[in-house]
């Protein structure tokens, strides 16, 4: 039995870990950075100890100072979580040489699912069906090319140390190759200190299915089943459900079937996920899914599994860890349908650009048996710039698909984040698209109705709300519009309005009260609201409405510049209007601003450059992604205020681009 857990990670994940460890009595040490001295998973914990600078590379990923906390908290284990350490085959050797359990596989095992091209190798031996491509070690670029026309267009490039969707291009013909590779390469090598690579026939249509498989040390090897993970953007996980929508008997009976020979083939211990691309053009076929990776840790998405198994996995981790068995597979059932939606601190209305910064506000939807929320921050805290922006995880779960989805849908209809932007409302609209609910997946499906789930949906009814709430509140402290007395249910004014700054653009916004119903003009745009009421409570209220047959709510707290209304998903803030604003909008067309906190990585302009709309002209690393900024308009670069490598606030100027002047 394991007495003191150290959980080698952060957020909700050290979290989730700690609620598992602390059920069954292990007293837990958390490990943090200086910039999660406040965070929640360290408060939480029975002792903790500090790593160093916020920097993972100078704090999470420092194995050496990770070992000593260990040894001086008199940990008998140490979690990974997943992230950071869990995957180092060398962090694993080094926690048994201390005498230390590491709660995951063998060395061994790591290192043999780690490098992409070994592995597939290692599956083809074992009879699991592998994606064509060219897996070897001559990295000559030409070489390369020659690979990819041989194996057919399109390919995908991938880094063979690589994961999360980081080294991996997908390249359409011969012509574009050279310089996918090097892009690749360059990811790869700042990502994983490797800049090999392997190259990979893309499948049309694929779908992303995964399989959850368990081992032990006394050789028993299971499964719990699927999970889909086909919605992803720029190849990041977004939305995962189990099981799979359209999985037969006989196609689950093969892949996970495949799946638990893979584990074998690396006398695998612990939670594992073998994943594989699975040909989505039609219905699922027995020959139609290919071995694509193996991680070799707990996944983000494990909550979904949990969920339709009625299992524990961190607790059956633990279980195994100190020697324990895994259930027999007779044992482990499936039942109803659970989704997981990974709300993300980004904002879909500018490109997903990474949104950091102080949670003012922070509403997450209340769990029951139906939700289940796993979070690693808190209102009153920050999101960082130095990790991933992940906020939370909101799971699901009904008797069937479309219950689940629905369900979703409401629990992201309670969330409130501000300042900080999120994809709450682009979360909701995927789950309730028809293609969704028909399960028309593929890896592809964000990108192609990009333009419709992330378009603006709850403007308008928000803004009906706002300027009731401003029409008919005091503005105070006691701001509450259903106590008044002026009957404006059923007799109210004919008409209100009110102007508001939204988004930097400064609105009118009309409404007409009759009854329980309110229409709502919004500029040209128009909606009726129906059977709307609500209820409140000092400085924060909440609607209740119909808008044909969807229901829908908003929240609303009354801040100091004015109205914050969360409503689908989304939140805004109608605010006062300001006479300046006009004027700094006017200016804004002429600079380039960060739009996030960052480092510089590339700017490829210089002064007297003429430059075209949309032209990259400064290149961001933020959030441990690359952000490239655009020129707004055609126009002459004035003056450059940056360089490579400089580290800049969100809001600092960057470039100042002039009109192109045209000589006589």
């Amino acid at each position: 039995m394991i007495k003191t857990l150290l959980i080698a990670n952060r957020g909700e994940i050290a979290r989730r870990v700690m609620r598992t460890a602390k059920a069954m009595g292990i007293r837990c040490v958390a490990v943090y950075s200086e910039a999660d001295a406040n965070a929640p998973h360290v408060r939480e914990a029975d002792e903790s100890v500090l790593l160093g600078p916020a920097p993972a590379t100078e704090s999470y990923l420092l194995a050496d100072k990770i070992i000593d906390a260990a040894i001086a908290a008199g940990a008998d284990a140490i979690h990974p979580g997943y992230g950071f350490l869990s995957e180092n085959a060398e962090f694993a050797e080094a926690c048994a040489e201390n005498g230390i359990i590491f709660v995951g596989p063998s060395a061994d095992a790591i290192r043999a699912m780690g490098l992409k091209d070994k592995a597939k190798a290692l599956m083809e031996s074992a009879n699991v069906p592998v994606t064509p491509g060219y897996h070897g070690e001559n990295q000559d670029p030409d070489f390369l090319r020659q690979q990819a026309d041989g194996i057919g267009y399109p390919v995908l490039i991938k880094a063979v140390a690589g994961g999360g969707g980081k080294g991996m291009r997908k390249v359409e013909a011969s012509a574009d190759f050279a310089a996918a590779l090097d892009s690749c390469k360059r990811e790869a090598i700042k990502s994983f200190g490797d800049d090999h690579v392997l190259i990979e026939k893309f499948i049309s249509q694929p779908r992303h299915i995964e399989v959850q498989v368990f081992g032990d040390s006394h050789g028993r090897v299971v499964h719990m089943y699927e999970r889909d993970c086909s919605l992803q953007r720029r190849h990041q996980k977004v939305i995962e459900e189990a099981p799979a929508p359209g999985m037969t008997p006989a196609v689950r009976a093969a892949m996970c079937s495949a799946a638990v020979n893979a584990a074998k083939a690396v006398d695998y211990v612990g939670a594992g996920t073998v994943e594989f691309i699975v040909d989505g053009s039609g219905k699922l076929r027995e020959d139609g899914f290919y071995f694509m990776e193996m991680n070799t840790r707990l996944q983000v998405e494990h909550p979904v599994t949990e969920m339709v198994t009625g299992l524990d996995l961190v607790k059956l981790q633990l279980h195994v860890a100190a020697g324990g068995s895994v259930p027999p597979q007779d044992q482990i059932a499936l039942k109803g349908h659970a989704m997981e939606a990974r709300l993300y601190a980004e904002d879909p209305q500018a490109g997903f650009l990474p949104s950091t910064g102080p949670l003012d506000i922070l509403r997450l939807p209340d769990e029951d048996e139906a939700v289940r929320v796993d979070t690693g921050v808190e209102q009153g805290g920050e999101v960082s710039l130095y990790y991933d922006p992940m906020i939370a995880k909101i799971i699901t779960y009904d008797a069937d698909r479309d219950g689940a989805a629905i369900a979703m849908a409401f629990a992201l209809d309670e969330l409130s984040v501000w300042p900080v932007r999120t994809n709450g409302g682009f979360l909701r609209k995927t789950v309730l698209h028809p293609d969704f609910l028909d399960a028309k997946l593929s890896t592809g499906f964000i990108a192609e109705h990009e333009e419709d789930l992330v378009a603006q949906g709850f403007d308008l009814a928000a803004a009906g709300y706002a300027v009731l709430a401003s029409v008919l509140g005091d503005g105070g402290d006691d701001f509450d519009p259903f106590a008044l007395s002026d009957g404006w249910r059923m007799n109210a004014p004919a008409r209100l309005r009110n102007w508001f700054e939204v988004g930097g653009e400064t609105v009118e916004i009309a409404l007409h009260l009759q009854g329980s119903s309110m229409s709502v003009e919004y500029g040209e745009e128009s909606l009726t609201l129906d059977a709307v009421d609500g209820a409140s409570e000092p400085g924060y209220f909440h609607f209740d409405a119909s808008l044909g047959t969807e229901p829908v709510q908003a929240h609303i707290d009354l801040l100091e510049e004015g109205y914050l209304v969360s409503s689908r998903g989304q939140t805004a803030l109608f605010a006062f209007p300001h006479p300046e604003a006009a004027a700094d909008a006017a200016e804004a067309g002429g600079t380039i601003k960060a739009p996030m906190p960052g480092k510089v990585l590339a700017v490829n302009i210089k002064p007297g450059q003429s430059v075209a709309k949309g032209e990259a002209l400064v290149v961001l690393e933020a959030m441990k992604m690359e952000h490239a900024l655009a020129a707004p308009r055609d126009g002459v670069i004035g003056e450059v205020s940056v360089e490579a490598g400089a580290q800049v606030a969100e809001g600092d100027i960057l470039v100042a681009l002039e009109e192109e002047t045209v000589e006589a």
